[in-house]
């Protein structure tokens, strides 16, 4: 069963690869798509971009 990703989860992860990485400044798009990747949410939310 496909269960749809959530925003919540989606800036969890970000927040979560940026803390790993240094936390480096300017870069929270490249983390949101990462984590969306990762998470396999490439298309689910698009209509909250």
């Amino acid at each position: 069963m496909d269960v749809p990703v959530t925003e919540e989860q989606i800036r969890t992860l970000a927040f979560y690869l940026w803390e790993e990485e240094g936390s480096p400044d300017g870069r929270s798009q490249d983390y949101w798509e990462k984590a969306r990747q990762q998470l396999g949410a490439d298309g689910a939310l698009a209509e909250l971009d």
